[in-house]
């Protein structure tokens, strides 16, 4: 383990493992951020508001180059640039101060990774604070790091000098267990880079790492909930029924699923008391980061609504300020994992039971869509297919992890299920986003085992099983033919998607059975 302690000697003041209270007024004292009427730090990211994929690298070395899954996801970077951009990042830092967090990712001791976020910021750190777990006074004595995470926002690297893209950069050096990270306020960038190394230490180790949130009902049936941005992963794991074990990253060992985090980090756009009571009682609460929200600046009221700033606004909470979590931050088995989808073409059903071939199928598709107006340039829907629902943070190749699928859901007997969250009776512009409480049924029903005892017809486009009724949700929406009122434009529409599903399947045919790239296809 590198603890990268020369970096600290030529710093100004450290400020070492700083509560939340303290890091408040640090981030106020130097206009970092302002104090909401009920207690929230407001922070703006400035022009980065989401996280740079094209910016992050992992560098190219001899213990792990033969393992990673090169290419548009996973870029090389020479260990002479790195080396180099270090230097320039460590005399950046020189007479600055600091803000260190000592900490852990994963909550299972076994698997537990020790990390050092050293953060240019004082509301970075209090994000780190947030999102990992907390080592207690006794680990501190004697903490090494295991990875250690470097961020610098107001250091914009050179690409002539420095091998990057863009001023921007997320840069993964294996061999020295360190990640460097400037050119960005985005706090997103701290935690996804160590949810990046996760996801590479911990398959070699026969554990499955899985971007998806978690929760257990009160006779310990646990829950898993995979999903790209936008379809529901934080919402639906917030139930007030149940407990949270965590809502983004999780491990599945042979003893169970563990949460990789201390915290959570919820999308807040349109939030309300009434949809999502949970998560709307944090962002009234002291501790919490509202990121890029709107709000008075007279009177501090905070505006959930404002999307002024960006779509993707977030707040970083720890657990610990929830009642419903699961004390330990870790579960059984899972007994069933839901894929969610928000379909903006309008044409996947509500709910669908999965084989396991088409549970591999889905998991190495990772399929949710665009709407328009989310991004410049989008002016109706599109399919966006993200491997293993987190292509962004997968370092080895996608079989690696969809085979560990496999085996963890065959071995201990979970349900797979399909869940659109999105668009109902037309797509994006004609048809209705589905209620949360048609959705909230249908996983209650899957839960509970009642949708095991109901009658089941076989939907010909995506060789889906549907429901044909659940207790709470009108029958006819099950279908979702049913609810377009021009049926030979569902038909169109419908076709249109299997067939962008097929093409994108190409790229990992050959890495799976036939069954399971033929498990879409009507029988």
């Amino acid at each position: 383990m590198q603890s990268h302690d020369e970096l600290l000697k030529s710093c100004g003041e450290v400020f070492v493992n700083l509560n939340a209270a303290q890091l408040y007024e640090h981030a106020v004292y130097l206009e970092e951020g302002v104090i909401s009427e009920h207690g929230a730090l407001i922070v703006d990211t400035g022009a980065l508001t989401g996280r740079s994929a094209q910016d992050k690298f992992l560098v190219e070395e001899p213990d792990s180059k033969d393992h990673v899954w090169w290419g548009k996801v996973n870029k090389p970077f020479s260990p002479e640039k790195f080396n180099a951009l270090k230097a320039r990042v460590f005399a950046y830092l020189q007479n600055r101060n600091v803000y260190i967090q000592d900490c852990f990712a994963g909550a299972d001791e076994q698997y537990r990774l020790p990390v050092r976020i050293i953060t240019e910021y004082g509301w970075h750190s209090l994000f780190a604070r947030n999102m990992f777990i907390d080592a207690t006074p006794e680990e501190l004595e004697n903490f090494a790091p295991g990875f250690t995470v470097v961020s610098v926002p107001d250091f914009k690297a050179d690409p002539a000098i420095d091998g990057t893209r863009s001023g921007t950069f997320i840069v993964l050096d294996f061999s020295q267990r360190l990640v460097l990270v400037g050119g960005t306020e985005y706090a997103g960038e701290i935690k996804k880079s160590i949810f990046t190394v996760m996801n590479y230490l911990l398959p070699l180790r026969n554990v499955f790492p899985m971007h998806c949130s978690a929760n257990t009902g009160s006779n310990g049936d646990v829950a898993l909930f995979f999903g790209l941005s936008g379809t529901g992963k934080t919402t639906l794991s917030a139930d007030p029924e149940r407990q949270l074990i965590g809502d983004d990253e999780h491990g599945w060992s042979d003893d169970g699923v563990f949460n990789f985090e201390g915290g959570c980090y919820a999308k807040v756009v349109d939030l309300s008391a009434e949809s999502e009571p949970i998560i709307f009682e944090m962002t009234q609460t002291f501790g919490t980061i509202l990121e890029n929200v709107g709000f008075n600046p007279d009177t501090r009221s905070v505006d959930l609504a404002d999307r002024s700033l960006t779509e993707n606004t977030r707040a970083s909470y720890p657990r610990e300020n929830m009642d419903n979590i699961v004390p330990s931050n870790a579960g059984g088995h899972p007994k069933n994992v839901f894929f969610l989808t928000a379909d903006a073409f309008g044409v996947m059903p509500p709910i669908a039971k999965l084989t396991p071939e088409q549970a591999m199928y889905h998991f190495l598709s990772g399929y949710t869509a665009k709407v328009a107006g989310t991004e410049a340039g989008v002016k109706e829907p599109q399919a966006t297919f993200s491997t293993c629902y987190g292509a962004a943070f997968m370092v080895h190749q996608p079989a690696v992890y969809a085979n560990l699928l496999k085996e963890k859901v065959n071995t201990h007997g979970a349900h797979v299920w399909l869940v659109n969250t999105g668009w109902s009776g037309g797509e994006y512009g004609v048809g209705k986003r589905m209620k949360i409480e048609y959705t909230r049924a249908l996983l209650r029903a899957a839960l509970t085992g009642a949708l095991n005892n109901v009658e089941f017809e076989l939907e010909p486009f995506f060789n889906l099983l549907i429901p044909k009724s659940c207790e709470g949700v009108p029958s006819e929406i099950l279908n979702p033919r049913n609810t377009w009122t021009d049926k030979d434009a569902y038909d169109a529409k419908a076709k249109h998607l299997a067939d962008l599903f097929a093409n994108n399947f190409q790229e990992f045919a050959s890495t799976v059975d036939d069954s399971v790239t033929n498990s879409m296809k009507a029988s």
